[in-house]
């Protein structure tokens, strides 16, 4: 008894680690968690802890064999977690809204493969990538909102996270160039005449990036249907993240050239008025309609 008491505290503290880490980091994540009822914003603040552990192995400055151990590390902890109270309130979330496991197991192949450095010859090959380090998010965080239809709304939440994963590469061009890193394919550089970004003539460049601002906005429109197939705080918590990333795919086309001197990002204020505007939408919308509870 004593055992299992020692470890439902350690839970708890696990969890208001994640929810502090999360508070402190998560930036644009946050507005939309914070819309969330307790027991599931708990389970995204555990989800997000893991995914910023293996994010900041992937940019951080050891040597590629030492990030990838301490990648198998973070997954040796998924089987076993009891020697990380994050990562033990993660296994509890796990537990208590059936988290996708495999998705998990996505994330840290495509932290993976930034490690190794790999770059991509096609879009196709990108969506890979995408699909591993952000949409394993979505569909761990669909498994976390509920819904009426698993097998439509997964696809759905795994394409919004494959287009918050694309702003994000849009983005951090500056940052990626910096760290000797690539994400946009090949065969769109080459396309548009950019075959090094840094010297990229600027015609030629905002042109690039008009066709790949479009190219994600495809990608949100397709994914947004995942909100009649959850309930309205749900829906509120996507529509905040989601909408702040098309916020800045609007600010990235209207100057497209500034991603290569700054990072674009919308102020604190402009964050929480989206926020309170998607709070508002989903607050009119029964739980009921999509057939799940909040």
């Amino acid at each position: 008894m004593v055992a299992v008491d020692r470890t439902a505290t350690a839970v708890e503290e696990g969890y208001r680690a994640c929810e502090a880490l999360t508070r402190a980091r998560a930036g644009n994540f946050y507005y939309g968690i914070r819309l969330l009822p307790a027991s599931k914003r708990r389970a995204m603040c555990a989800v997000y802890a893991f995914a910023r552990r293996v994010d900041d192995v992937g940019d951080g400055n050891e040597p590629p064999e030492r990030k990838l151990a301490l990648l198998g590390e973070a997954k040796r902890q998924l089987e076993s977690p009891h020697d990380d109270i994050r990562t033990l309130a993660l296994a509890d979330a796990e537990r208590r809204f059936g988290l996708p496991h495999t998705a998990l197991e996505d994330l840290l192949a495509g932290v993976e493969m930034d490690v190794r450095g790999e770059t991509y010859e096609t879009f196709e090959e990108l969506v890979v990538y995408c699909r591993r380090v952000a949409g394993s998010i979505g569909r761990l965080s669909l498994a976390i909102f509920g819904t009426s239809d698993r097998e439509l709304a997964e696809p759905l939440a795994d394409d919004l996270g494959v287009a918050m994963q694309l702003t994000n590469i849009l983005r951090d061009v500056r940052e990626d160039l910096e760290r000797g890193r690539v994400y946009l394919p090949r065969e769109d550089l080459h396309r548009f005449g950019c075959p090094e970004l840094e010297a990229a003539p600027r015609p030629e460049f905002e042109a690039l990036m008009a066709f790949e601002v479009a190219r994600a906005r495809q990608w949100f429109d397709r994914g947004l249907a995942l909100l009649d197939l959850i309930d309205g705080r749900s829906g509120a918590c996507v529509g905040a993240m989601t909408g702040i990333y098309r916020r800045i795919l609007e600010r990235i086309e209207r100057d497209p050239a500034a991603v290569l001197d700054r990072r674009v990002s919308l102020p604190p204020w402009e964050k929480t008025w989206v926020a309170f505007r998607s709070l508002k939408a989903g607050s009119a919308k029964a739980p009921e309609a999509a057939g799940v509870g909040s």
